[in-house]
Parts: structure tokens; C-alpha cells; sequence
């Protein structure tokens, strides 16, 4: 009855609602609230762009997380490109108001120019966040140094993708010891930031090799999560599994194999109840932990159990994947490759030929839509059913797999394959990893 005084409203609450579906795991529904946000807030922005752009830069925001979310990936980068371009022009403006909004676009638009392999572009844009950050922390530090923590735990991340672990480390150490001062201050706002960040200090501790502190900054990050969850199991369960699945890797890269399929096993009970409750937000958490517990059982010569958790695994990712094709068929695809493995463990060549080549086939589809993020796997996947071929002795097909995988990794290279005759292994099983904290999308 009174649209000019209401819709904006009911496009923030959409917005928020949109949200709050997508933490629930219901990601249609918070699609199709954000696609509605924003429909509103566009045809306000046409006719009062000085009132209502700063809301469409907003909707834009969430709606790129809700298509991410979803694996339509292009159409996100698409979406946070155009949030990030009108934030930029809102701080020709009004820099001092605006600035904030802009970093925290180009934060969502670096996780996902990451996700679709553009690596340099993601730092570049990273980078420039953590900037804006830093310089309002300089100004302001009670009100911004959280977001430049956040920023720092992010940039880690890109840094540690382009191959520059030191940095990235240092980077995430930084976040670290701002997250440890603010929650000495107020923990009970800042102890699960702090958490997310030690999290992430163990991947990238672990990255450079320095596996003892990998494992000291995880076990932290437990002993944090597991009082958290005690006091409040429903909102920080699901953070102490992601834990505990990172501390049975790096548990199993210091020969703690016993411990690591204990720490594993509990992540696997806790998502298992979990994704009873809330499928759709935690099946796929199942489905990576039940992967990583498939690792731990093969470490200790567990063969058959390990088969029996990859094989769970696949099932989910697979009904996954048949739901949403475009976000779960990578993982399916990192499954399979591990089933072949298992497979080949207690002698089943025949079917671990099966899986390898749906993981080659998903692999190729793949690399053949998004180049930069896939053409890895592909190579990967194709250096596996090379291996399968050599066990069934199938030579010819072997070294022509192999040749393709050698091409893909490195085009320049005129080295050979392994000859036919060399009896090769599997490659090192893949394994999931939680990045914790972040990349953090900001709604």
C-alpha cells in the first residue's frame, strides 16, 4: 500500500533473511530472498541513486555469497564485481563513510576470484583490503583492528595459494596475536575469532614444514572450541569438528596415527549428528570428514574400513552433486579419486578403474568450463588412472594417461612418463583440509 516507504525495508529484511537460510543450509531459499533484495533495491537505486546505491552494494554482497554458495560461481564474481565498482564510487563521495563497506567487497570478491583459479587477481584484491584496514585500524583500532584481523586471516590465505607461504604465515600470525590481545579484552566476542585464526596458523604452519607448531597451534585451537562447545553445543559443535578433522592431519604428519583416527573419528560422529539435524547445511562437512577418516585408516593399514568410509563418502557427494552439480562435483571428484586408491589397496583394480575414470571424466568437464581452477585435478586424476592402467597392464593406455598428465602439469617439459614396465604406486592420497576462519565471506 505505501511502496515508497516500505520497500526498503522489506529489502533488508530480505537480505537478512537470505542469510540466515544460507547458514541453515536451505540455499535456494536464501538465493531466491537475496535475488529478490536485490530486484527491489535496483529499481529504488534507478530512480534515487544517492539514497538507495549504498543498499544495492549490499544486496549485491549477499547475493554473490548465495551464488557461491550454490557453485555458480562466474555469476558471483559477476555480482561482487559490480558491489565492489559501486562501493568504489561511493567513496569518491564519501571516502570517510564508505571505506569500510569497500574493503569488506573486495575481501568477497578476492575468495572468489580465488575459487575460479584467478589467484593473482585474488591477492591483488586481498591485498588492497588489508590495506584500507590497516590504515583505518591506524585511526581507529578499537573499532577496526577485527576487520583487520579478518583481512590479514584472508590474505594468508591468497598468499599461501600464489606459492608465498613465509609471507602468509607471517600473516596469519599477525592475525593471531590480534585476535589473542582483543580477546583478553572481551572474550566472549573474540575467543572463536581466535580459534578460527590458530585454526588457520596450523595450515599454514604445516605448509612450511613446521609440522610441531602446526600441531601446538590446532591443539589450541580444540582446547578454545571444546569450551566453547560445552557451553553453547549448538553454535560451536560444527567449529570443533572442523578442528578436530585439522588435528588428525596434522597428528597423522607427526606419526600420531593412533591419535589422528580418535581425533577423526569424533568429527566424523559429530558431523553425522549434526547433518541428522541439519542436511543441508552439514552433509557435505560429513562427507569431507568421512574422506579424511578413509586417510587416517588407510595410515594404519585399516584398508577395509577405510574403503567403507570413502565409499560413504562418494554416496553423499554424489547426491550432492545430483541436487547441485556445479558446487559438489569437485568433491565428488576428489572422492572417487581416493576410492580408486583404496580400491587398488586390497586388490579391486577392475572397479578402482571405474572410479579413476569418472574422477578423469568430472575432472575434464571441469577444467574444460574453468581452466585455472581444474586443469590441477585433471592432472592429478590422470596420473591416477595411469597408475590403475600399469596394475592391470594396460601399458599403451598408461603412457598415454601419463603423457597427458606430464603435458598438463608442465607444457614446456619433454620428459617421458615412467616407462611401461616400471611398477609404479598410487600417488599420496588427497585429504580435506578446514580452513577455519577463513576465507571468510563478509554478508
Amino acid at each position: 500500500t505505501e511502496p515508497a516507504t516500505h520497500l526498503p525495508d522489506l529489502a533488508a529484511g530480505l537480505n537478512n533473511l537470505s542469510v540466515q537460510l544460507g547458514d541453515m543450509g536451505r540455499r535456494e531459499e536464501a538465493l531466491a530472498a537475496s535475488t529478490e533484495a536485490v530486484r527491489i533495491c535496483r529499481d529504488l537505486a534507478a530512480t534515487e541513486p544517492a539514497t538507495h546505491l549504498p543498499d544495492l552494494a549490499a544486496g549485491l554482497n549477499n547475493l554473490s555469497v548465495q551464488l557461491g554458495d550454490m557453485g555458480r560461481r562466474e555469476e558471483a564474481l559477476a555480482t561482487i564485481t559490480e558491489a565492489v565498482d559501486i562501493r568504489r564510487s561511493l567513496t569518491d563521495v564519501n571516502r570517510e563513510a564508505f571505506l569500510p563497506d569497500l574493503s569488506a567487497a573486495l575481501n568477497n570478491l578476492s575468495i572468489l576470484l580465488s575459487e575460479v583459479g584467478r589467484r593473482s587477481e585474488s591477492l591483488a584484491a586481498i591485498t588492497e583490503a588489508t590495506g584500507i584496514r590497516r590504515q583505518l585500524a591506524q585511526a581507529n583500532p578499537d573499532a577496526q583492528l577485527p576487520d583487520l584481523a579478518l583481512s590479514l586471516n584472508n590474505l594468508a590465505n591468497q598468499m599461501a595459494d600464489t606459492g608465498q607461504r613465509e609471507e602468509a604465515l607471517a600473516a596469519i600470525a599477525e592475525a593471531v596475536d590480534m585476535y589473542r590481545a582483543l580477546s583478553e579484552a572481551n572474550p566472549g566476542a573474540f575467543l572463536p575469532r581466535l580459534a578460527d585464526s590458530l585454526n588457520n596458523l596450523s595450515v599454514r604452519s604445516d605448509d612450511v614444514g613446521r609440522h610441531e607448531e602446526a600441531l601446538a597451534a590446532i591443539r589450541e585451537a580444540v582446547h578454545i572450541r571444546r569450551s566453547l562447545a560445552d557451553a553453547h553445543p549448538d553454535a560451536y559443535l560444527p567449529d570443533l569438528a572442523e578442528s578436530l578433522n585439522n588435528l588428525a592431519l596434522y597428528l597423522a604428519h607427526v606419526g600420531g596415527h593412533d591419535e589422528a583416527l580418535a581425533a577423526i573419528r569424533e568429527a566424523v560422529d559429530m558431523y553425522r549428528a549434526l547433518s541428522e539435524a541439519n542436511p543441508g547445511a552439514f552433509l557435505p562437512r560429513l562427507a569431507d570428514s568421512l574422506n579424511n577418516l578413509s586417510v587416517q585408516s588407510d595410515d594404519v593399514g585399516r584398508h577395509e574400513e577405510a574403503l567403507a568410509a570413502i565409499r560413504e563418502a562418494v554416496h553423499i557427494h554424489r547426491s550432492l552433486a545430483g541436487a547441485h552439480p556445479e558446487a559438489h562435483y569437485p568433491t565428488l571428484a576428489l572422492s572417487l579419486n581416493n576410492l580408486a586408491l583404496y580400491l587398488g589397496h586390497v586388490g579391486r583394480h577392475d572397479e578402482a578403474l571405474l572410479a579413476i575414470t569418472e574422477a578423469v571424466d568430472l575432472c575434464r568437464a571441469l577444467s574444460e568450463a574453468n581452466p585455472d581452477a581444474f586443469l590441477p585435478s585433471l592432472a592429478d586424476s590422470l596420473g591416477n588412472l595411469a597408475a590403475v592402467l600399469r596394475l592391470l597392464g594396460r601399458r599403451a593406455e598408461a603412457s598415454e594417461a601419463g603423457r597427458e598428465a606430464e603435458g598438463l602439469r608442465n607444457p614446456k617439459s619433454t620428459r617421458q612418463p615412467p616407462d611401461v614396465g616400471t611398477t609404479i604406486g598410487l600417488p599420496t592420497h588427497l585429504t580435506f583440509r578446514d580452513p577455519g576462519g577463513g576465507p571468510t565471506f563478509e554478508a
